[in-house]
């Protein structure tokens, strides 16, 4: 159940809107700082058709921010992790996103808010359409730049951003991901974009991404949502414009439809690649808006692929949640069509263990594709 993206200018809208986390003074914004974190345990086996392996990864999310202090706050946040029963086919298996033992620190900024306008410069974790951190591994993607989010202008946000270094989920070679300047080659990125919610339950996003000598990406959607007694529906559209340095553009285009009732949802969604180029879809992991994914390895962004999905969910109570769906790439290109099946079930503890969680995620491939992956995941936040 992939969340909705954008939610560093909800978060910022939320922020600009309070002046409760105040202080008198300098010594005082640091007393009147606010500690929050997460610790976790995620557990996961995969098979990619040739080689199967699982993996014990646990984790520590941990930060601090200063109260306001004349517009201006700092917050730090630290991660580390670690696999300490990884063997060697786990090692090899998971090094790009689960296995990287160590820390890092992910989060250093220095804020200023003035009236609807912030300002945060240093290292961050972001979540805008088309540069956003990947939260679904125990390691965190963050980037290094300047963000600038504004909501003077009546039901919209704008957002600016600027990056030149990015810390990954690990290295590679068994380390938790560090911070290296964008693709190794001291290349620097810009970002904009705009949403609007003048009309009720419509919102309305563009966004553009310019990742210099890299490549240039568009994005465009509307969706809408509404309710009617007790059903609610929803219809969006979607549009990606992708061009490569030196290579020719690619676009991508997407509609999904909703509909729930009573505890009952049910999703269908439809993505078209054209035969040019690999959709470029930004840049983190969590850049990831195309309408038909599956929850895990499905790719619908290889040229000239049409991609289907099928989901239904149901939730027992309000803190838990049981889904199915089913997500096909037909690849033309390649000749070749995937098939993904997923399982997904979520439950939010109450009473004495509330803060924890826990999802598991079951997804098998089918098809002109093999293997499966499981994922096992415990988080408790403070």
């Amino acid at each position: 159940m992939k969340l909705a993206k954008l939610s560093l200018a909800a978060i910022m809208v939320a922020g600009l809107s309070t002046s409760s986390f105040a202080a008198d003074s300098l010594a005082d914004a640091f007393a009147k700082g606010k500690v929050e974190g997460a610790i976790q345990g995620y557990y996961w086996t995969r098979d990619n058709g040739s080689d199967d392996a699982d993996i014990f990864t646990s984790g520590l999310d941990l930060s601090y921010e200063t109260a306001k202090f004349y517009g201006f706050a700092f917050k730090a946040t630290f991660q580390g992790t670690s696999s300490p029963w990884a063997d060697k086919e786990g090692k090899d298996m998971f090094r790009g996103d689960e296995y990287g033992s160590g820390a890092v620190l992910s989060e250093a900024y220095l804020s200023y808010t003035m009236k609807n306008t912030k300002v945060m410069v240093g290292r961050m974790y972001l979540d805008t359409p088309l540069v956003a951190s990947s939260s679904s591994r125990v390691t965190k993607e963050a980037f290094q730049g300047v963000a600038i989010i504004n909501t003077d202008l009546p039901n919209t946000t704008l957002i600016a951003g600027y990056v030149n270094k990015f810390q990954s989920r690990t290295n590679g070679d068994g380390k938790i991901g560090q911070f290296e300047r964008l693709d190794d080659d001291k290349s620097d990125a810009y970002t904009i974009a705009v949403i609007n919610k003048s009309i009720t339950g419509l919102t309305l996003t563009a966004a553009y991404l310019d990742h210099v000598d890299n490549a240039q990406v568009g994005y465009l959607e509307a969706a809408y949502a509404g309710k009617a007694s007790n059903f609610t529906y929803g219809l969006a559209g979607q549009y990606y414009y992708s061009e490569l340095e030196d290579e020719d553009d690619t676009n991508l285009f997407g509609v999904k439809a909703t509909f729930g009732i009573g505890n009952f949802s049910f999703l269908a969604a439809y993505t078209k690649t054209d035969d040019a180029n690999y959709v470029y879809s930004g840049l983190g992991n969590g850049a990831d808006l195309a309408f038909a994914e599956s929850p895990l390895n499905s790719d619908g962004y290889t040229p000239d692929t049409q991609s289907y999905k099928v989901g239904a969910s149901y939730a027992f109570f309000k803190n838990a949640n049981l889904g199915v769906s089913y997500t096909l790439n037909d690849d033309d290109s390649a000749n070749q069509k995937r098939a993904y099946t997923a399982v997904e079930a979520d439950y939010a503890f109450e009473g004495p263990l509330k803060g924890l969680s826990a999802a598991i995620t079951y997804e098998d491939a089918s098809k002109d594709v093999d293997g499966s992956e499981m994922w096992l995941n415990l988080n408790y936040k403070f």
